[in-house]
């Protein structure tokens, strides 16, 4: 058996072509929320926040039903997605939706809420100086009816230890 070796995403490239991805109408059709420049900015975080998971091979979860939809509206347009997905992250980003990928046992021991923390950190590795992330109350934002996300107590908790450890 051939074993494949993928390249890690550089965060500096891994920036570069999420900020030059071009987002067609399609990616919005079944994400009506507004402002859409708001959905945009935390569909690019999720992207960044994606690669540097894939960096260190980790599942991270998604916190925002908007960012999700526009997330599908993307994977829908197959062609730009994965030449997307080779140039970002030099291998295709697979959607997992509610645990897909993970099977059994490891399904239960990595519950949604691991999962969210762990999105919490990669994003503390691709936030540019001075950048917030907006997809922690995205959805409370623009009107989804039922949101999703990460209450503010946890998301501090967790830099707060992040800057504890460095």
């Amino acid at each position: 058996m051939v074993l494949r070796r993928f390249r890690r995403p550089r965060l500096d490239e891994l920036n570069r072509v999420v900020d030059a991805l071009e987002l067609p109408e399609a990616v919005f059709k079944t994400c009506p929320w507004q402002p859409r420049e708001l959905v945009e900015t935390g569909l690019r975080q999720w992207l960044r926040c994606c690669g540097a998971a894939m960096r260190e091979d980790r599942i991270i979860g998604m916190p925002s039903h908007a960012v999700d939809e526009a997330w599908h509206g993307l994977i829908l347009c197959t062609r730009r997605y994965a030449m997307f997905c080779d140039s970002a992250y030099g291998r295709f980003l697979h959607h997992f939706p509610d645990g897909e990928g993970v099977r059994g046992a490891a399904a239960a021991a990595d519950p949604m809420a691991n999962q969210l923390g762990r999105t919490v950190v990669a994003w503390s590795l691709v936030a540019r100086p001075g950048e917030q992330c907006v997809l922690w109350n995205l959805d409370s934002v623009v009107g989804v009816d039922t949101p999703w996300g990460i209450p503010h107590e946890r998301v501090t908790a967790i830099e707060q230890a992040l800057a504890a450890e460095a």
